[in-house]
Formats: C-alpha cells, structure tokens, sequence
C-alpha cells in the first residue's frame, strides 16, 4: 500500500479508536458520532446478540454488512478478520467457533489494537488474537485458517489483488472466504477517486462487481458470488458518509446526483 495513503487511513481509524474509547469514558451521548455509530451497528448486526458484548466493540464498528450471517461459522475453526478494527466481528466469531476454534483479528492501527485488546479483556475470552500487519502480508503461515472475514475493508486497500491472493494463500483446501464490502455499480467520477478521505469513508476504493470476481478468480478462488444487498441512495451518502463522518468538504462542488445508486454494500463469498 502506498506510504502516505496508508498513513492517512491509519490517522482516520486511529482518530476514531480514539474517540471511541475517550467517548466511553465520559458517556456514550458526550458523542453524536459515537450514537450514531451504535445504532447503525444495531442495524448491520441486526439478530445478533451485541448487548453480551463489551460497548467499546460496538461503538468502533464501522462496517457496511455482517458478515457472520453467511461465512457459516462452526465450532472448531480457525477463523481470521482482516482489518478487525474494535473487534466487533472477531468477539462475535469466538461465541460461533467455541474453546475448540481460535478467531485472529488483523490490523494496521495501534489504537484500534489497543481498543480490541481491551475489549478482548472485558469480555474475558480466550480463544481471541489480535495481530498487527497488513491485508496484503498476512502474518499467518500458508494454510491455516478455514475462513477468512472482512467487513468494508478490502476497499481500502490499494492493491486489492495482493490482499486477496494473502487470503487465499492463508486458507486451507476448501477453506471460505465471507466478505463484506462496498462494490460501485457504475463509474464513480473521477473527482472522488482523487480524494483520500473519501478513500478512508470506504467510498473512492471500490471495485465493480466484474472487477471484484476477476480478482477472486485470478488469485484462484472458486465457487464466487458478489451479490450487491444495499444500494446507497443520495440521501442516505449524504446522512452516513458526509454528515456522520464529517467529509462534506471532501465532496465541495460535486453534484452528489451523480453518486445516487452508484454504491452498494455487497456479499462476497468464494471457496479455496
């Protein structure tokens, strides 16, 4: 990944790591951010138990999809979260694979670690590892681990062929891949794919649905599905990228007309 791009992507989630843990400290509402971060969680994650996890997991979650609902967790397996972030999905993973299974959690931002870590502490689990590196160099031996997790993350690599052959090279024969990302349904203008914050908003990194099934097939996944779930609506860019995580300078100028209906958050499966 490009030096300065992943610098500005670290600064951005380590900001809101930050704010998450000062947040909670003082009370959730001291944060018109942190709220609203909670209740979209309630809403990606909706049917799961999030009240028996620690609140700083929920309040760090920052994904477009819950990817537990279809990587079909089992008890036993090995599982990995690339770019795990507060640790939202990793903790919820370690209930589904039981004392038998172990759930690693990887990512690039120390304040992101340091907030899983902790929350890995208040929920007192022990089949839980967080790991400091990078999608596109996991630091996993070949072949070990069944299923791979993501949530809005690949996006924001720069070489999104790299991080996904990393995960095939990771996972077992027949081991699955359960991400959930954004894909773009038509071309985003040129404009936004020069801007880092909106690259950091999870919006200027995406691939198309085609793009996304070339990769998967080139690094040697088989059995691939990328089926867009939610189509993002101008109004609701405006209310979660633009107001919520405060980028409306990003897009200064840009008729936002233009982005209705071009994103979308996806399920992206595939197999070894």
């Amino acid at each position: 990944m490009d030096l300065d791009l992943k610098s500005k992507i670290k600064e951005y989630y380590g900001g809101i790591a930050s704010k998450v843990s000062e947040s909670s400290q003082a009370g959730c509402c001291s944060s018109s951010s942190c709220c609203g971060e909670v209740s979209k969680s309630s809403i990606l994650y909706h049917g799961e138990n999030l009240s028996s996890l620690p609140k700083q997991a929920v309040d760090a979650s920052l994904g477009c999809a819950n990817p537990l609902l279809f990587a079909g967790l089992k008890e036993g397996e090995i599982v990995l979260d690339l770019g795990s972030g507060g640790g939202i999905n990793v903790l919820m993973a370690s209930k589904h694979v039981g004392k038998s299974g172990r759930v690693y959690g990887l990512d690039m931002t120390d304040e992101m670690l340091a907030l899983a870590n902790k929350n890995k502490v208040s929920m007192g689990v022990s089949n839980v590892e967080f790991l400091k590196g990078y999608i596109e160099d996991i630091p996993l031996p070949d072949k070990s681990i069944d299923v791979i997790m993501s949530n809005c993350v690949i996006n924001l690599s720069d070489d999104k062929e790299k991080a996904l052959s990393e995960s095939y090279r990771v996972l077992k024969a027949g081991g699955r891949l359960a991400i959930a990302d954004i894909v773009h349904l038509r071309e985003i203008p040129a404009v936004l794919r020069q801007k880092t914050s909106m690259l950091c908003g999870c919006l200027g990194g995406t691939l198309r649905v085609e793009e996304y099934e070339n990769i998967l097939e080139k690094v040697g996944f088989k059995n691939i599905e990328v089926e867009p779930v939610h189509i993002y609506t101008k109004s609701l860019i405006e209310s979660t990228f633009l107001k919520d995580k405060n980028l409306s300078k990003t897009v200064e100028g840009v008729n936002l007309d233009l982005l209705d209906g071009v994103f979308a958050s996806a399920f992206i499966k595939a197999v070894k």
